[in-house]
């Protein structure tokens, strides 16, 4: 694609706020005005810590703390790019932009006092003003004092801060507000730790500080079911016409990985700009594997210039220079739809055919970079659901199936599903509802309305948000719902298969469910005791088991 495009250059960028398609406010500040004298004193060695700029930026404009740095985490991961700006002219761990379509930066520096270019460069600066630009949002949107101790009221101004509108807005917000659910913990440039504790999702009566319930008022759905696609559970969200050709002018003979250089929402909206003159058909998320098309294969989508026409384009959530978006999830995801693909128009699965956009022909891209695990992927396109651990499952045994799919329940990840959907994995939940007392019609593994209806009832029952839409917390539920044994390395059987099918749900990390359990499903025990804020024991145990089945 062009090299004026955000996506698939060697730089760092983020284009998750920097693509707007309405212009920001000049005027307007907040009545907690921050200015340069206001700005905390600088330690000795000139340096502001993050996690204390996290905190007095917080305080300074009165959004709270664990929001602030969710933002800053989906927009850039935390790294300011040593004050680099993006392809879309952004800077900073904020990504303050500074562009036709979004003035975030300036609008920062007139309500903060401070000068672009310590906005641009200085983190703790930066920081400072984007708590600026949330706060002018909650203002605009008549947020009083009360309302801003509540993390849920911000969701409409996190949308805001998105640069976007629809669906991508709503999109963003509720990538945030995951962030918020699951909590998250990054080691940022320099190896300072910054974090935010998990919050369970709660319905919105009864919320309070410690759950997770937002408040999204009028805005919209995030996205449909894509059309007739071989990935029924991929959402649609399509590409501006300008930026793709209706029709192809050569046979479908390979898939094509990219990288986007940026995060998932802010490709699919880089890809709905008319002056974007760029697209993929389809867009992956790192996080949970969540897929987006936004052009039909049978168009042309413009991601890899001379391959075109007989390419099909996947994207990535994520950046070439940093391994961490390539989540074990995302691998498993994006192999599963190359695969599909491969078996609908009869495309070789081999790596003469599934190539990297720097092996297109005519490119000056490098993406998906030398960090992409190839053995690892083109094993899971192939079918080997133990790829990337030395021919052996997670638990250590050698052999067996990754998901232990004989009952039909297990799978290497667990997707969004909603109305419309279809599948093994509808099946699955279909299956799981009839089994706990919820009648959601034959297990067919069509997402219907008697499927619908027993979605939200679970969830009503089970205090979850009863949206109907079947997403991480509501999979861990269903798949943890039975007795709550004790349960150590070495144990094994049915109640084993059990947890590691509900970690896999929880962690969006594949834990096989071989129904043995080894030191690697005592590890993702672990790290889901820390997430929840247990006693860090490796053993699942009674309490375990209750986060478990609260969807936690």
């Amino acid at each position: 694609m062009p090299r004026r495009a955000a996506a698939h250059t060697g730089r760092r960028s983020s284009v998750l706020a920097a693509l707007a398609v309405t212009a920001l406010s000049a005027t307007g500040t907040p009545a907690a005005a921050a200015t340069a004298a206001h700005l905390p004193a600088t330690p000795a060695d000139g340096r502001h810590t993050m996690n204390q700029a996290f905190v007095q930026a917080a305080g300074r404009f009165d959004v709270p703390r664990d929001l602030l740095a969710a933002v800053g985490y989906g927009e850039t991961h935390l790294d300011g790019h040593t004050g680099q700006p993006s392809q879309a002219n952004g800077y900073g761990v904020m990504h303050l932009a500074n562009n036709p379509a979004n003035r975030s930066l300036e609008k920062a520096a007139a309500i903060t006092g401070e000068p672009l270019s310590r906005l641009r460069r200085d983190t703790a600066v930066n920081i400072l003003g984007g708590a600026a630009v949330l706060r002018s949002y909650a203002d605009r949107l008549g947020l009083d004092g009360d309302e801003r101790d509540d993390i849920d009221a911000w969701y409409p101004a996190v949308a805001q801060y998105s640069g976007t509108t629809g669906r991508a807005a709503t999109r963003y917000a509720d990538t945030v507000y995951a962030f918020l659910t699951h909590g998250f913990a990054a080691t940022v440039p320099g190896g300072e730790q910054i974090s935010v504790t998990a919050r369970p999702v709660a319905q919105r009566k009864g919320a309070h500080s410690a759950t997770v319930a937002p408040e999204k008022r009028t805005l919209p759905a995030t996205a449909g079911r894509a059309p007739i696609t071989p990935y029924p559970s991929a959402l649609w969200v399509p590409a501006d016409a300008h930026n793709f050709t209706v029709g192809r002018t050569a046979r479908i003979d390979k898939v094509i990985i990219h990288v986007t250089q940026g995060s998932y929402t802010g490709s699919i909206k880089w890809f709905q700009d008319p002056t974007a003159e760029v697209s993929a058909h389809y867009v992956v998320r790192s996080s949970d594997g969540q897929v987006t098309q936004t052009v039909r294969d049978s168009d042309t989508a413009y991601h890899a210039k001379e391959a075109n026409s007989s390419a099909l384009g996947i994207e990535h959530e994520g950046y070439i220079d940093d391994p961490s978006w390539f989540t074990d999830t995302m691998y498993r995801a994006s192999a599963a739809l190359t695969s599909a693909l491969c078996d609908k128009y009869g495309i070789p699965k081999d790596r003469a055919h599934i190539i990297g956009h720097s092996e297109a022909p005519g490119t000056d891209h490098t993406d998906p970079g030398r960090y992409w695990d190839w053995n690892r992927y083109m094993g899971f396109v192939e079918g080997d659901s133990s790829s990337g651990n030395g021919g052996s499952n997670s638990n250590g045994s050698s052999g067996g199936s990754t998901s232990g799919s004989s009952d039909g329940l297990g799978f290497a990840s667990y997707p969004l599903l909603q109305s419309g959907a279809s599948g093994a994995q509808v099946t699955a939940v279909q299956q799981l509802l009839s089994t706990q007392g919820f009648a959601a019609g034959a297990a067919d593994g069509s997402f219907g309305a008697a499927t619908l209806s027993a979605v939200k009832a679970y969830q009503t029952t089970r205090g979850l948000p009863a949206g109907g839409i079947v997403g991480p917390k509501t999979w861990t539920a269903l798949l943890s719902a039975g007795s709550t044994p004790t349960l150590r390395q070495g144990d094994s059987g049915a109640d084993v298969k059990r947890l590691q099918r509900s970690l896999t749900a929880a962690l969006g990390t594949t834990v096989d469910a071989v129904g043995t359990f080894g030191p690697v499903t005592a590890k993702a025990v672990r790290t889901y005791q820390i997430r929840q804020g247990l006693a860090v024991t490796g053993i699942a145990s009674s309490n375990t088991w209750a986060a478990l089945h609260a969807g936690r």
